[in-house]
């Protein structure tokens, strides 16, 4: 989308100076929380007999807060959001409101949605874990690598310049295969790939129960491995220093160098690395049963199914917690993996 007009820039300084949500750029939907994978480190999917969904009623209630706050992308995430039935009603409602749309996606329904994607879907993010067999090891779903390629080549068929990008988790068990994983961005067809490091301390991603240490070992890379991590890394900068200046990788180096600090803070070796991140203040996450989260990581201030969507935003609660959230020493915050900062100038 282009460039803020003056009046919305206007409103996002307002807002980041004064904690009271007078504009928001960007709104994370989460419309069904079932997944068609199972893996490794998330937990979603263990949710599946337990379904939760937004309704068309939801997403209509919504339209009255989304004109207020200017919102101009809505990212679909999930749980996979196209299990829902009327996902791409959803999508429809929100085109007419002309808000962009983003789909995060396990890929494995591409094929059979590519014409409804290319007519209401702004653009597809896709999770890679791997070559062909570890994704399909790690996602727990026979056949996913090749279901995830099939869907992007059809795509390309009905829209060669569709942009399709892929987000990779690194943890113990793809680590090593680093440059396969962006062989096999390029072999996909992916636009970008892009890395962040996993979660295993946080209530996000269906986690009712934190993981006990045990488990978090499961998906931490061990210490006595970390001076392998650090050579992948910098055969990884090496290798594919002609990918980091295209964009190909989504990082900079330096910031793929953060991946090995965060998993070097959890053996006290170093600081977790610093992030700077507004998405309190530019975002919110409004899961499928309508409960209403600053961010993916952080206790619901509310539902939209109780009150409308600027009130929770805006509740005293609410403007409390952004008021006092201190980013740098917020221990959810500290050891968070997926950050936003958009200034008021911001592109989305």
């Amino acid at each position: 989308m282009g460039a803020p007009s003056i009046y919305q820039l206007i409103k996002r300084y307002r807002t980041l100076q004064t904690d009271i949500i007078t504009t928001l750029p960007i709104v994370i939907l989460m419309p069904h929380s079932a997944c068609n994978c199972r893996c490794v480190m998330c937990d979603i999917w263990k949710g599946n007999n337990h379904l939760r969904q937004l309704t068309e009623d939801d997403i209509l209630g919504l339209l009255g807060s989304l004109r207020k706050f200017g919102v101009r992308q809505v990212l679909m995430s999930g749980g996979e959001a196209m299990l829902h039935a009327n996902f791409f009603r959803f999508c429809e409602i929100l085109r007419k409101e002309k808000i962009r749309i983003t789909l995060l996606s396990t890929g494995l329904t591409l094929k059979k949605n590519a014409e409804k994607l290319v007519s209401l879907v702004n653009d597809v993010i896709v999770s890679l874990d791997g070559h062909e067999p570890l994704h399909d090891s790690i996602r727990n779903i026979p056949g996913a690598f090749q279901k995830l390629k099939e869907g992007v080549e059809w795509i390309r068929t009905l829209d060669s310049g569709y942009k399709i990008t892929g987000r990779t988790v690194i943890h113990r068990l793809n680590y090593k295969s680093w440059p396969l994983i962006v062989e096999s961005a390029r072999k996909i067809g992916l636009d970008q790939i892009s890395f962040l490091p996993a979660d295993v301390t946080s209530h996000a991603f269906n986690r009712e129960i934190l993981w006990d240490l045990p488990k978090q070992k499961e998906i931490l890379i061990p210490k006595e491995e970390l001076p392998a991590l650090h050579s992948v890394i910098d055969g990884l900068i090496e290798q594919y220093a002609e990918a980091f200046r295209d964009r190909f990788i989504a990082e900079n180096p330096d910031k793929i160098r953060k991946i090995f600090d965060y998993y070097a803070a959890f053996y006290g070796l170093n600081p977790f690395p610093y992030k700077k991140c507004n998405a309190p203040w530019v975002s919110t996450v409004i899961e499928a049963d309508g409960t209403v989260r600053p961010c993916f990581f952080h206790p619901p201030l509310g539902n939209v199914r109780e009150q409308s969507l600027d009130r929770v935003l805006n509740s005293g609660e609410a403007v409390k917690f952004r008021k006092t959230l201190d980013i740098d020493t917020d221990p959810v915050c500290m050891k968070c993996v997926c950050y936003l900062n958009l200034p008021p100038h911001g592109i989305i």
